[in-house]
């Protein structure tokens, strides 16, 4: 004899639609809208997008930025910046021959404890000496460190997105060697204070 079955219940109907906004220190832009049955599922998602979706500033296209979802309101759900990165063939496009790239990864902590790993590139406009990367590289860590000490990381993450930071450094490192790029390419939150 058969089991008769019960009708199967669709779960998308369960589900609202929760809107997701960036942090305020990014104007609190909304990112765009998840769906969820349960509030709670929505901690700790990653919401992507682009600095020129917050910004309308097509030059930001190549900038890809990375929010989690902190806290669910009503049906809106907060985020705080997770990381960032260049787009690829924006990096590629930076690539050229008989240039030099030198390549710098930092881990830096903030004012209020937040805890960040940095990669920042410098492309120059001919080849350069090993001692010169070295002097180019000791430069950028002085700024990058120098800058998360002294700021909040609201603060430090609009400089970081901005070009702030890259422009420090290029202002800085172009005395050693003409510069084409340069640019914080990737960066990812990996401390955050508990609350």
């Amino acid at each position: 004899m058969s089991k008769r079955r019960g009708r199967i219940k669709d779960k998308w109907r369960d589900k609202k639609w929760y809107k997701v906004v960036s942090p305020p220190y990014f104007g609190g832009v909304e990112l765009g809208a998840v769906p969820s049955d349960d509030p709670s599922k929505l901690i700790g998602r990653i919401v992507d997008s682009t600095l020129y979706e917050i910004t309308n500033d097509f030059a930001h296209q190549y900038l890809k930025l990375y929010f989690r979802v902190e806290d669910v309101e009503g049906k809106t759900a907060r985020t705080v910046f997770k990381g960032h990165e260049y787009s690829r063939d924006f990096l590629r496009s930076l690539v050229r021959r008989r240039t030099t790239r030198v390549d710098g990864i930092f881990n830096v902590t903030t004012k209020d404890d937040y805890g960040l790993t940095l990669a920042v590139s410098v492309f120059t406009l001919s080849r350069i000496k090993t001692s010169q990367e070295q002097e180019i590289r000791t430069i950028m860590s002085e700024i990058v460190k120098k800058k998360a000490s002294s700021l909040t990381f609201d603060q430090f993450v609009q400089e970081l997105v901005l070009g702030k930071i890259a422009s420090d450094i290029y202002n800085d490192a172009k005395k050693i060697s003409p510069l084409r790029h340069v640019g914080v390419r990737k960066s990812k939150l990996t401390l955050q204070p508990a609350a």
